[in-house]
This record gives C-alpha cells, structure tokens and sequence, in this order.
C-alpha cells in the first residue's frame, strides 16, 4: 500500500514539476506585419520577383495559401485583427474614423467635429472612436493576464484609440527586450515599406526589378506609367524582404529564433487600384506564413480557408489560453484548434475617406460572389489619397477619355451590378461576371445565400447610415466617459473595480507612478506598508477614466 502511494505521489510531483517547465518554457510569439500587399512573392509562385529571406520562412515554415482579410484596406482591417471579429459588427468598418493609427495618451485623445466626409444619406461625419458591445476587448489583454509581455511598434490604427490596457509598450521604441528575464513575449513590428504611399514616395527611387517581367494585370492599361508602378510595387516587395532577412540574423543572434512562433502577415490587399479597398479576391487575398520552432511542419501548405480576424484566436490558443467564445475568429493552430474550420471568406466594404458605398463578399477558395448595395454608383471611384499614384491619375484620365478597351475598362464600369460571380481558377483577375450565366445559377444562389445568413447572424451595421451610427455610440455626439476605479481593501488585499460595463482596468504602483508602463488589473493586489497605487479604467471606444489614488497607509 505505501509502495503505490509513493508511486501515485512521484507522478503527481513529476506532472506537476512537468507543467511547471511548460510554463516556464512556453514559446514567445512574433508579428512580423506588412501592408498592403498581396501574395507577391515567389513562393507564392509569383514571377519577376525574388523574395528569398520569405522563402526562407515558408520553407521553413507553415504556408497558408488562402488566407484573407475582413476588409481591402488597414484600419477596418486591423480593427478585426485586434478584437478577433468581424468590423461590421461592432461598428469598425467605415475608413477612417479618427486619428487612430498611432498611439496617443488618454489626455492627446481628440476628434474634429468636420472632416468633408458625408454618410450615404449626405450627413455630416466628425471623427470618432467605435464602440463595441461591451464584451470585446483587445486580445492582447489576455495574453497580459496570462503574463505574456505585449510590445506593439507602432502601428495601432483600430478605429478605435488603443486602450492602455491593451499592450506593455506601445510605439516606436517598444521592444520585447524590456521584458522581464523569465517572461515570455508577444511582440509585433509593423513594416510600412510596401504601404500604398509608398508607389508615390519612393517614385524616384530606383527600380531592383525588371518591369518587363512583372504581371501587369489584364484590368490595368499596359503603360509605361502602369509598368514603372507595378514595378515600385514589385521592388518595395523586395526591399521588406531584406527587412525580414535582418529579422532572421536578429533572432539568430538573441539565440531567440527557435524559442519563437514567427509570423508574417499583410493586413490586406495590394496597394493599387482595384486591388487596396476592393472586396475581391485582389483586396483580400493575403500571405500568411507562420514558422514555428526548430522548424517544425517545415514546408506544409495549407488549403484551408483562414481569415486574419483569426491571428489573435490561434495566438491566444498557442499560449495555451482559450479563446473567448464571443471571438468570430478561430484558432487554426495550437491547443484549442477550432476543428470546424471556415467554409468561407467574408468581406466587407463601406466608406473610404470621403467616398461612401457599400458591398459584400464571399470567397470560397474559388469562386468570389460579391453584393453590391449601391449599384447606381461606379466600380472605381474618385478618392484624392489614391490619386497620388501617377498611374491612378493616368488610368482616370484615358477612361475620361475613353481610351481605354477590354479588360482595362472593365473597372472603370460607370455603376455597378448588383451581383458579381468569378472563377478564379479561369479568371484570376476578376474580370468576367459570371453572375448571370446560368451554368453557374447554383453557385449564386448558394453563396447568396451565404451572405445574407451572415449578415443576419452576426449583424450587419453597414445599414445603419453612419451619422446615425455615431449617435448612437456617442449619444448627442460626445464621448461616452469611463467611470473612475474604485478601491476595496479585502482579506488583507486591495480590490480594483469600474463600474463602466466592459472596462479594463491599469494601474501603477510606487516607483511605476507616473511612468508610461501600465500593469493590467486581474487579480487583487498585495500592497506593502506605505505604497500607493494609481489607477484608471478604459472601455474601447470611452474616454478613460480619470487617475484615481490609494495608499496603503490609509
């Protein structure tokens, strides 16, 4: 009887010494994010380019070879990304409603009352931050919780200000490095090389491509000026290839290359016309390519249909963290792999700057279905940010000149159909509906079908008009104000709470008072004789909340 009750006693200390290394040892995870660009790259089996130090990932790696974005363009985009759902249920996807693409403190938070932009019904639309229901946070305050050290540089970009809440550090000098010795990282570094200003940016620079062997698609005029910016698109490809070439030497150099999950990723699609902000297949279709240590599943492609509102699900799933349930996102990796993997791909897209429409897509991996909601307006409209591109202007001009035949004028269609259908696999440009041909009646009528459960599902905002939209998560048109912490002194420990439904809560304490390092509020605090505590709560989308103070001499 003592012989097996030591045996029963020595393998639960070995289990148990067993987790404790696992969590000890638990990997650290890289974003390695770009822009703006499509699957450009050799081992995507694109031509003309030489994208070594990628291809060096993906043969090392997890390829994923249809994955897509929520939405053609960043901030919409990377409000999905963040929250893990889709932006046109919790209000994100309009572009752009403030001036949320970089970090600002809760007292630089602010919004201009007019910025020349009009909903679809011509009201006015000041900037604002979207508020989501109030059960969705960041994902990344998980991973805090779970005592994951989480670095952003720089890009945020939500629609929403950044909450203090959501990272350690946030902007251009966050790293991983300033982590404790035994703690793990999540860290994203955003490469901006291959953003759309930079076809217009760099437009002096010299090319490291041949433009008579990039691929111009079949809906671009063939010109010099078309080939010279396909051709910058091309080289700035190339030169984020060097940048994640030096990611490698970094790594490798830290000793931290196979103590890490590696993934790259760009937050939609290409930065040319009828590519960044459509709701196709050339909008939406991304790289995504994930190394994990010691090179495991080193060379697998994956078919599956993955979505980038599933990152922060798979990231929170390799940290051994489960999902919340609310996500639409899945894990597609890790210890809660969601096995019920995406049938399709959901796009959406609504206003952009100052031009405002609305459309819908489904992608199964072949076949695009896409619902267009104001067909009486044109399939490539005017927008002054995009008309920096030299072939942008070029292009408007031969079709106001009608100069342009075929496919090239195929996008410059005065409205739209209602419905659009393409064969991918014979028409990889998206330039032949095939919406009412009735060999592919069944397709229609079952990606329709798709659609509209979708959008009843997980609730379509795109209807509400968003003047209307801001009144109702800014009542009167102000802010909605996160109410201040409150403390509670319980069984020796001092409790934080908000009364705001949703809110998170940062604190600071001692010597961290007054610093730009907030700790995320999870569990009751033990606080030494004398040491005060500073704390304030944030909601996405609400101001934050004022300091509130404690000292525990009290």
């Amino acid at each position: 009887m003592k012989l097996k009750f030591h045996i029963l006693s020595l393998c639960l200390f070995l289990l148990s010494f067993s987790s404790s290394i696992m969590a000890q040892e638990r990997y650290n995870i890289l974003w390695l994010s770009c822009e703006d660009i499509g699957p450009i790259m050799s081992c995507y089996g694109t031509e003309g380019i030489e994208t070594p130090h990628i291809d060096r990932l993906a043969e090392e790696g997890i390829l994923f070879s249809k994955a897509y974005s929520t939405v053609g363009v960043c901030a919409p985009s990377r409000s999905s990304i963040i929250t893990g759902m889709y932006p046109i249920s919790i209000g994100s996807h309009n572009m752009r409603t403030g001036n949320h693409w970089g970090y600002h403190s809760p007292e630089e938070e602010s919004y201009l009352d007019y910025i020349e932009v009009q909903d679809k019904t011509g009201r006015n639309v000041p900037q604002y931050s979207v508020v989501p229901p109030s059960y969705v946070r960041c994902f990344t305050e998980y991973l805090r919780e779970a005592n994951y050290y989480c670095t952003n540089n720089a890009k945020c970009d939500y629609q929403f200000s950044c909450p203090i809440t959501a990272w350690d550090e946030v902007g251009n000098n966050a790293h991983y490095k300033n982590r404790k010795s035994d703690q793990p990282f999540f860290a994203v570094f955003n490469h901006g090389i291959t953003h759309e200003s930079q076809i217009w940016k760099k437009k002096d620079d010299a090319l490291t491509v041949d433009t008579s062997q990039v691929h111009i698609p079949s809906y671009f005029a063939n010109t010099k000026t078309v080939r010279q910016d396909v051709g910058r698109k091309y080289s700035n490809i190339q030169e984020l290839d060097a940048q994640i070439g030096e990611w490698y030497n970094k790594l490798e150099e830290e000793n931290l290359l196979d103590k890490t999950i590696i993934f790259f990723w760009s937050d939609h699609g290409g930065p040319l016309l009828r590519q960044k902000r459509a709701v196709g297949n050339s909008g939406l279709h991304v790289p995504l390519i994930v190394r994990m240590p010691n090179k495991a599943k080193a060379g697998t492609i994956i078919k599956d249909i993955v979505s980038l509102m599933d990152l922060g699900p798979t990231v929170l799933s390799l940290a051994g963290i489960e999902p919340p349930s609310y996500m639409h996102g899945k894990a597609f990796m890790g210890e809660y792999k969601n096995e019920d993997e995406h049938r399709y791909a959901f796009g959406s897209a609504d206003r952009f700057d100052e031009h405002t429409d609305m459309s819908r897509s489904v992608i199964d991996g072949q076949f695009v279905y896409i619902r267009n909601f104001m067909p009486q307006l044109p399939l490539t409209y005017r927008l002054r940010y995009r008309e920096q591109i030299a072939m942008t202007k070029e292009l408007h001009q031969l079709n106001k000149e009608d100069k342009l035949e075929g496919d090239a004028a195929y996008i410059f269609m005065p409205s739209k159909p209602i419905e659009e259908l393409y064969d991918l696999s014979s028409d990889p440009d998206e330039v032949n509906n095939l919406a009412n041909d009735p060999v592919y009646s069944h397709k229609v009528k079952e990606l329709r079908a798709a659609l509209a459960s979708w959008q009843m599902e997980i609730g379509d905002m795109g209807f509400i008009p968003e003047h209307d939209l801001v009144a109702m998560m800014w009542p009167g048109g102000i802010q909605p104000t996160t109410q201040d912490v409150m403390f509670k002194f319980v069984n020796n420990k001092i409790e934080l709470s908000c009364q705001t439904q949703g809110a998170s809560i940062a604190y600071q304490i001692g010597d961290e008072i007054g610093g730009d390092h907030w700790q995320l509020y999870h569990q009751a605090l033990t606080l030494k004789k004398n040491e005060k505590v500073e704390a304030r709560a944030v909601r996405i989308g609400y101001a934050t909340s004022k300091i509130s103070k404690y000292n525990s001499a009290r």
